[in-house]
């Protein structure tokens, strides 16, 4: 079964349930995946859709951050709950370590030594998270490659 199969028969049984929060949530996802087909013209493949709900809860933290900046508690906890909801639909967030730890092997096989090697070094190492579906923030990638370049 695809991710947007999956989205829809969740949200049917969501409907059926009478659970409210994770309809509302499931019915943004199929819509933001439906706006993407249309703006491509063609149907996501799995990929495709993955990095539509990446973008996804990128926003929510976003404006959870805002909410909360905003002395708004309840609307961030409201964007948290979403945040966890489309979560389950992607592969597992890696950790600060793993992270690291494809950083230090695109330095090793790009050969970088100094900052300014950053561009190639991101490259292979989203390049490599990506052939591997995993899933990262390329913010974080970046401070990584940042911090190590600058230390080694």
């Amino acid at each position: 079964m695809s991710l947007s199969d999956r989205i829809h028969s969740d949200m049917v049984a969501a409907m059926k349930e009478r659970a409210e929060l994770r309809l509302s949530t499931l019915r943004m996802m199929k819509a933001a995946v439906k706006n993407r087909e249309i703006e491509q013209r063609h149907a996501l493949d799995d990929v495709g859709v993955q990095h539509v709900l990446a973008a996804m809860i990128k926003q929510r933290q976003d404006s959870a951050a805002q909410f909360a900046a905003g002395g708004r508690p309840e609307l961030a906890a409201k964007e948290n709950d979403e945040i966890a909801l489309i979560e389950a639909y992607l592969p597992r967030a890696l950790s600060q370590a793993e992270i690291e730890s494809g950083v230090r092997a695109a330095i090793a096989e790009t050969g970088a030594t100094s900052a300014k090697d950053l561009g190639k070094v991101m490259k292979a190492a989203l390049a490599h998270f990506q052939a591997s579906q995993q899933r990262v923030d390329g913010s974080v990638v970046s401070e990584a490659a940042r911090r190590l370049l600058s230390s080694g």
